[in-house]
Protein backbone atom coordinates (compact mmCIF):
# COMPACT_ATOMS: atom_id res chain seq x y z
CA UNK A 1 0.00 0.00 0.00
CA UNK A 2 2.98 2.37 0.93
CA UNK A 3 4.67 1.36 -2.25
CA UNK A 4 1.51 2.70 -4.41
CA UNK A 5 1.46 5.97 -2.62
CA UNK A 6 4.81 7.02 -3.10
CA UNK A 7 4.16 5.92 -6.92
CA UNK A 8 1.57 7.93 -7.41
CA UNK A 9 3.27 10.86 -5.54
CA UNK A 10 6.26 10.63 -7.76
CA UNK A 11 3.74 10.44 -10.80
CA UNK A 12 1.94 13.53 -9.62
CA UNK A 13 5.10 15.28 -9.04
CA UNK A 14 6.74 14.25 -12.63
CA UNK A 15 3.49 15.45 -13.83
CA UNK A 16 3.47 18.80 -12.24
CA UNK A 17 7.29 19.30 -13.12
CA UNK A 18 6.63 18.44 -16.66
CA UNK A 19 3.58 21.24 -17.24
CA UNK A 20 6.19 23.73 -15.94
CA UNK A 21 8.47 23.37 -17.98
CA UNK A 22 6.01 23.07 -21.16
CA UNK A 23 4.33 25.94 -19.56
CA UNK A 24 7.46 27.74 -19.91
CA UNK A 25 8.21 26.79 -23.05
CA UNK A 26 4.83 28.09 -24.62
CA UNK A 27 5.33 31.24 -22.36
CA UNK A 28 8.34 31.78 -24.97
CA UNK A 29 6.70 30.82 -27.91
CA UNK A 30 4.28 33.67 -27.14
CA UNK A 31 6.46 35.96 -26.22
CA UNK A 32 8.52 35.49 -29.86
CA UNK A 33 4.80 36.01 -31.69
CA UNK A 34 4.57 32.03 -32.42
CA UNK A 35 1.23 32.49 -30.79
CA UNK A 36 -0.18 28.77 -32.87
CA UNK A 37 2.87 27.25 -31.69
CA UNK A 38 2.18 28.77 -28.26
CA UNK A 39 -1.34 27.48 -27.87
CA UNK A 40 -0.17 23.90 -29.14
CA UNK A 41 1.97 23.95 -26.29
CA UNK A 42 -0.46 25.29 -23.63
CA UNK A 43 -3.17 22.27 -25.05
CA UNK A 44 -0.77 19.66 -23.58
CA UNK A 45 -0.82 21.29 -20.06
CA UNK A 46 -4.74 21.17 -20.72
CA UNK A 47 -4.87 17.21 -21.98
CA UNK A 48 -3.73 16.51 -18.22
CA UNK A 49 -6.48 17.76 -16.73
CA UNK A 50 -4.84 21.02 -15.49
CA UNK A 51 -7.08 24.22 -14.77
CA UNK A 52 -5.56 27.28 -13.54
CA UNK A 53 -6.67 30.93 -14.04
CA UNK A 54 -2.88 31.56 -15.57
CA UNK A 55 -3.08 29.02 -18.21
CA UNK A 56 -6.88 29.92 -19.25
CA UNK A 57 -5.55 33.53 -19.21
CA UNK A 58 -2.95 32.30 -21.79
CA UNK A 59 -4.90 30.57 -23.87
CA UNK A 60 -6.95 33.39 -24.36
CA UNK A 61 -4.08 36.12 -24.78
CA UNK A 62 -2.97 33.52 -28.10
CA UNK A 63 -6.44 33.00 -29.26
CA UNK A 64 -7.04 37.19 -29.01
CA UNK A 65 -3.31 37.71 -31.12
CA UNK A 66 -4.64 34.79 -33.72
CA UNK A 67 -8.14 36.87 -33.84
CA UNK A 68 -10.13 33.70 -32.83
CA UNK A 69 -13.21 35.65 -31.22
CA UNK A 70 -14.97 33.11 -29.49
CA UNK A 71 -11.84 30.91 -28.03
CA UNK A 72 -10.54 33.91 -26.69
CA UNK A 73 -13.63 35.42 -24.85
CA UNK A 74 -14.13 31.96 -23.90
CA UNK A 75 -10.68 30.98 -22.17
CA UNK A 76 -10.86 34.91 -21.01
CA UNK A 77 -14.23 33.65 -18.97
CA UNK A 78 -12.99 30.18 -17.91
CA UNK A 79 -10.03 32.27 -15.98
CA UNK A 80 -12.50 34.40 -14.42
CA UNK A 81 -14.61 31.98 -12.98
CA UNK A 82 -11.40 30.62 -11.49
CA UNK A 83 -9.85 34.40 -10.36
CA UNK A 84 -13.48 36.47 -10.61
CA UNK A 85 -11.76 39.62 -8.76
CA UNK A 86 -8.93 39.56 -11.30
CA UNK A 87 -8.45 42.90 -12.98
CA UNK A 88 -6.19 41.96 -15.71
CA UNK A 89 -8.75 39.03 -16.65
CA UNK A 90 -11.23 41.72 -17.09
CA UNK A 91 -9.71 44.06 -18.84
CA UNK A 92 -8.82 41.52 -21.52
CA UNK A 93 -12.19 40.19 -21.90
CA UNK A 94 -13.40 43.54 -22.33
CA UNK A 95 -10.98 44.24 -25.23
CA UNK A 96 -12.21 40.27 -26.53
CA UNK A 97 -15.90 41.29 -26.31
CA UNK A 98 -15.11 44.53 -28.90
CA UNK A 99 -14.39 41.94 -31.47
CA UNK A 100 -17.84 40.35 -31.58
CA UNK A 101 -20.84 41.73 -33.92
CA UNK A 102 -23.86 41.36 -31.47
CA UNK A 103 -24.71 44.01 -29.14
CA UNK A 104 -26.94 42.80 -26.59
CA UNK A 105 -28.15 44.96 -23.79
CA UNK A 106 -28.40 43.71 -20.00
CA UNK A 107 -30.93 44.22 -18.22
CA UNK A 108 -30.36 46.29 -15.14
CA UNK A 109 -30.97 45.16 -11.36
CA UNK A 110 -32.18 47.23 -9.04
CA UNK A 111 -32.31 47.28 -5.55
CA UNK A 112 -31.52 45.10 -2.44
CA UNK A 113 -31.25 42.21 -4.79
CA UNK A 114 -28.52 44.18 -6.94
CA UNK A 115 -26.56 44.89 -3.84
CA UNK A 116 -26.76 41.09 -2.20
CA UNK A 117 -25.99 39.86 -5.63
CA UNK A 118 -22.74 41.83 -5.88
CA UNK A 119 -21.79 41.08 -2.23
CA UNK A 120 -21.82 37.43 -2.76
CA UNK A 121 -20.17 37.60 -5.98
CA UNK A 122 -17.43 39.23 -4.17
CA UNK A 123 -16.23 36.05 -2.45
CA UNK A 124 -16.41 32.02 -3.98
CA UNK A 125 -18.75 29.82 -2.39
CA UNK A 126 -15.05 28.01 -0.80
CA UNK A 127 -14.40 31.50 0.42
CA UNK A 128 -17.81 32.28 2.08
CA UNK A 129 -17.62 28.91 3.11
CA UNK A 130 -13.72 29.23 4.79
CA UNK A 131 -14.66 32.33 6.16
CA UNK A 132 -17.99 31.17 8.47
CA UNK A 133 -15.69 28.49 9.62
CA UNK A 134 -13.22 31.57 10.88
CA UNK A 135 -15.47 33.70 11.98
CA UNK A 136 -17.29 30.49 14.61
CA UNK A 137 -14.06 29.78 15.64
CA UNK A 138 -13.12 33.36 16.64
CA UNK A 139 -16.68 33.50 18.36
CA UNK A 140 -15.73 30.17 20.82
CA UNK A 141 -12.47 31.93 21.43
CA UNK A 142 -14.17 35.26 22.61
CA UNK A 143 -17.13 33.20 24.21
CA UNK A 144 -14.60 31.28 26.12
CA UNK A 145 -12.60 34.71 27.00
CA UNK A 146 -16.07 36.39 28.14
CA UNK A 147 -16.83 32.86 30.07
CA UNK A 148 -13.25 32.93 32.26
CA UNK A 149 -12.76 36.76 32.67
CA UNK A 150 -14.66 38.11 35.67
CA UNK A 151 -13.52 41.91 34.74
CA UNK A 152 -16.55 44.15 33.83
CA UNK A 153 -15.05 46.06 31.31
CA UNK A 154 -13.28 43.12 29.79
CA UNK A 155 -16.21 40.89 29.65
CA UNK A 156 -19.01 43.44 28.37
CA UNK A 157 -16.04 43.93 25.58
CA UNK A 158 -15.63 39.97 25.18
CA UNK A 159 -19.41 39.55 25.29
CA UNK A 160 -19.82 42.23 22.60
CA UNK A 161 -17.24 40.85 20.61
CA UNK A 162 -18.73 37.11 20.45
CA UNK A 163 -22.18 38.16 19.63
CA UNK A 164 -20.82 40.49 17.03
CA UNK A 165 -18.99 37.50 15.59
CA UNK A 166 -21.78 35.01 15.12
CA UNK A 167 -23.84 37.58 13.70
CA UNK A 168 -21.36 38.04 10.96
CA UNK A 169 -20.53 34.13 10.97
CA UNK A 170 -24.66 33.64 10.39
CA UNK A 171 -24.31 36.04 7.73
CA UNK A 172 -20.95 34.54 5.49
CA UNK A 173 -23.07 30.92 5.93
CA UNK A 174 -26.31 32.37 4.14
CA UNK A 175 -24.43 34.18 1.46
CA UNK A 176 -22.52 30.54 1.54
CA UNK A 177 -25.80 29.05 0.53
CA UNK A 178 -27.03 31.82 -1.35
CA UNK A 179 -23.38 31.58 -3.50
CA UNK A 180 -23.75 28.07 -3.98
CA UNK A 181 -27.45 28.40 -4.88
CA UNK A 182 -26.38 30.86 -7.52
CA UNK A 183 -23.23 29.04 -8.90
CA UNK A 184 -26.18 25.55 -9.38
CA UNK A 185 -27.89 28.00 -11.64
CA UNK A 186 -25.45 29.82 -13.63
CA UNK A 187 -25.00 27.97 -16.60
CA UNK A 188 -23.17 30.11 -19.04
CA UNK A 189 -21.76 29.17 -22.57
CA UNK A 190 -20.21 31.25 -25.39
CA UNK A 191 -21.67 30.53 -28.64
CA UNK A 192 -18.81 29.34 -31.65
CA UNK A 193 -20.61 28.67 -34.24
CA UNK A 194 -20.06 31.43 -36.70
CA UNK A 195 -23.90 32.68 -36.96
CA UNK A 196 -26.27 30.65 -35.39
CA UNK A 197 -30.50 30.51 -35.99
CA UNK A 198 -31.91 30.62 -32.93
CA UNK A 199 -35.07 28.63 -33.01
CA UNK A 200 -38.42 29.62 -31.20
CA UNK A 201 -39.24 25.41 -30.47
CA UNK A 202 -36.15 23.02 -30.22
CA UNK A 203 -36.72 21.63 -33.93
CA UNK A 204 -35.63 22.84 -37.13
CA UNK A 205 -39.22 23.44 -38.61
CA UNK A 206 -39.60 26.29 -35.89
CA UNK A 207 -39.34 29.53 -36.27
CA UNK A 208 -36.26 31.83 -36.53
CA UNK A 209 -36.56 33.94 -33.13
CA UNK A 210 -33.02 35.52 -34.07
CA UNK A 211 -29.56 35.53 -34.66
CA UNK A 212 -26.48 34.97 -32.69
CA UNK A 213 -22.81 35.26 -33.88
CA UNK A 214 -19.25 34.01 -32.44
CA UNK A 215 -18.35 34.88 -28.53
CA UNK A 216 -21.58 35.69 -27.94
CA UNK A 217 -22.41 35.08 -24.05
CA UNK A 218 -25.94 32.68 -23.16
CA UNK A 219 -27.45 31.33 -20.07
CA UNK A 220 -28.71 28.03 -20.69
CA UNK A 221 -31.69 27.16 -18.96
CA UNK A 222 -32.53 23.95 -20.45
CA UNK A 223 -31.67 20.61 -22.23
CA UNK A 224 -33.86 18.58 -25.00
CA UNK A 225 -32.17 16.29 -27.00
CA UNK A 226 -29.32 18.05 -28.82
CA UNK A 227 -30.85 21.56 -28.28
CA UNK A 228 -30.59 23.88 -25.63
CA UNK A 229 -32.75 26.35 -24.65
CA UNK A 230 -31.05 29.76 -23.90
CA UNK A 231 -31.43 32.95 -22.60
CA UNK A 232 -29.21 36.64 -23.27
CA UNK A 233 -28.60 39.45 -20.78
CA UNK A 234 -31.17 41.06 -22.20
CA UNK A 235 -33.92 38.50 -21.55
CA UNK A 236 -34.56 37.23 -24.69
CA UNK A 237 -35.07 33.49 -25.09
CA UNK A 238 -34.69 30.76 -27.86
CA UNK A 239 -33.38 26.81 -28.65
CA UNK A 240 -29.81 26.76 -30.06
CA UNK A 241 -28.26 23.56 -31.12
CA UNK A 242 -26.08 21.79 -28.37
CA UNK A 243 -22.78 22.46 -30.88
CA UNK A 244 -23.40 25.74 -31.36
CA UNK A 245 -22.02 26.82 -28.15
CA UNK A 246 -19.86 25.78 -25.54
CA UNK A 247 -20.67 25.56 -21.97
CA UNK A 248 -17.92 27.68 -19.55
CA UNK A 249 -18.39 26.06 -16.23
CA UNK A 250 -17.83 22.19 -17.59
CA UNK A 251 -14.15 21.62 -16.53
Amino acid sequence: MKNIFYILLFFFVSVSAQNEKIFEQANTLYNTGSFAEALDRYKVILETDKHSAELYFNIANAHYKLNHIAPSIYYYEKALLLKPNDEDIKNNLAFANNMRIDAIDTLPEVGLKRFVKKAANSLTVDSWAKLSVFLVVLFVLFYLLYYFTFKTGKKRFYFISSFTLIVLAFIALAFTFYTYNLSKKYSPAIVFAKESQVKSEPNLRSDEAFVLHEGTKVQVLDTVKNWKKIQLSDGKTGWLKNEDIKLLNVF
